[in-house]
């Protein structure tokens, strides 16, 4: 490998037949360029996906009262009922859980109302939230603080806004904090201003949301102990959905639901929406790494075929070579050094320019595309793509090589 003269033959060749080398070298390059343009894309998409569930604990589920549907212990179906802070207390006791968050909304779920500051008037969410909501759906405070269990205990009518609604209510350069905004006839005092964590369809709703103690809200417009739904977190080290289904048989043998009622309790899964998507794109990340491999595979399958040509070209010359003392061992060596060198060359090419068209196009897509963020490949993915090309460029330097020293000297030596 650090034989001076080796090289000097390999730079030599190389010289002598640059189109040949050129086009040999172009699918290994070609196939390099493609796997890390395929393994940033998945990236960049995985990235825009996942940050949907940025903030949000992955071992939560969302559960809220629906219509019964089945008949049970002398009930008819089709009843309606109501969550209750009864619910709270008994799901709060149950060891399989670590979080149980209730939460209410005036108009129901993702209803809006109107909010009133002065003579600005904005359509927002106004809900009743639990201080522990931020342990399930992470909540960044950049002014003043966020709701604790004093404002729950006194019932006290205060809130905190979303970035939107300051947007709407405020002016740019005005100060939220201790102001206040009437709602349905209430007035609640600003007391924080938050922003979303994430991005997509719920931070746009985070940002335009008003969040008051529940026990404020039950007091202030007249919901007695109602409960709209329940953010609730599994405990460490169990699977959210084992404690979804303990959750949802004790809240049917509350309310008097059919076991098998399926449709009685809503319910939605953070765990296995994320863990669907997390499986999604290690599906993709293998389908990319088997077709760029695969690309790679053909690259390097060419360069084999032109190593075998240069052997014949130079069956005279390893004639001499081994009739002077050149043993099979530096013959096969350096067939194989020039056909690892060719395959990293051209995969470093490749590499280079996959990399610099992935950051040209991070810098045009930049934060405007939520779906494709930062399509980067990581830097353990280009090490494996290298390490790849070390064995391939081995693997396709080895037959030519040994054939090189299956020639007799004598007959080399004779060779045009």
């Amino acid at each position: 490998m650090f034989d001076l003269d080796n090289w000097q033959e390999i730079i030599a060749t190389i010289k002598k037949n640059k189109l040949r080398t050129f086009l040999t070298s172009l699918g290994v390059g070609w196939g390099i360029f493609m796997l890390v343009i395929m393994l940033g894309a998945g990236n960049g998409l995985k990235n825009g996906v996942m940050s949907d569930f940025k903030g949000s604990a992955t071992n939560s589920f969302f559960m809220w009262a629906q219509t019964t549907t089945k008949a049970y212990k002398g009930m008819k179906p089709g009843r309606n009922y109501y969550f209750n802070n009864a619910d709270v207390i008994a799901l709060s006791q149950m060891k399989e859980l670590s979080i149980v968050s209730p939460q209410i909304q005036l108009g129901g779920y993702r209803g809006g109302n109107n909010a009133i500051r002065g003579l600005k008037t904005g359509n927002f969410e106004v809900g009743g939230v639990y201080p522990n909501i931020t342990e399930i759906q992470e909540t960044k405070v950049v002014q003043g603080r966020f709701l604790n269990e004093n404002d729950i205990r006194e019932k006290r009518k205060v809130c905190v806004i979303g970035s939107r609604v300051k947007e709407m209510l405020f002016r740019v350069d005005e100060n939220a904090l201790g102001e206040y905004i009437l709602i349905k006839g209430v007035y609640f005092k600003v007391i924080g201003v938050t922003t979303p964590m994430g991005n997509g369809g719920d931070a746009r709703q985070q940002a335009q949301r008003i969040q008051v103690p529940f026990t404020t809200f039950q007091n202030a417009f007249n919901f007695g102990d109602v409960v709209g739904w329940f953010a609730i977190a599994s405990a460490p080290n169990l699977p959210a959905s084992i404690a979804e289904q303990k959750v949802l048989a004790l809240v049917k043998e509350r309310h008097k639901i059919a076991p098998d009622d399926m449709q009685a309790v809503g319910h939605w899964n953070m765990e296995k929406q994320f863990n669907k998507v997390n499986g999604l794109f290690i599906g993709i990340n293998v389908l990319v790494w088997f077709v760029g491999i695969g690309t790679l595979i053909a690259g390097v399958i060419g360069i084999s075929n032109i190593m075998l040509i240069i052997v014949k070209e130079r069956t005279k010359e390893i004639g001499v070579k081994r009739a002077i003392g050149a043993t099979p061992v530096t013959v096969i060596g350096q067939i194989m050094l020039e056909s690892i060198f060719l395959t990293l060359m051209a995969g470093y090419v490749g590499l280079v320019f996959g990399v610099g068209l992935l950051e040209a196009i991070n810098k045009m897509v930049g934060a405007d595309v939520e779906m494709f963020k930062n399509p980067t490949v990581d830097l353990s993915a280009a090490l494996i793509a290298l390490s790849v090309l070390v064995v391939a460029g081995a693997m396709a330097g080895l037959i030519p090589a040994r054939r090189a020293v299956s020639v007799n000297p004598v007959e080399a030596l004779r060779a045009e």
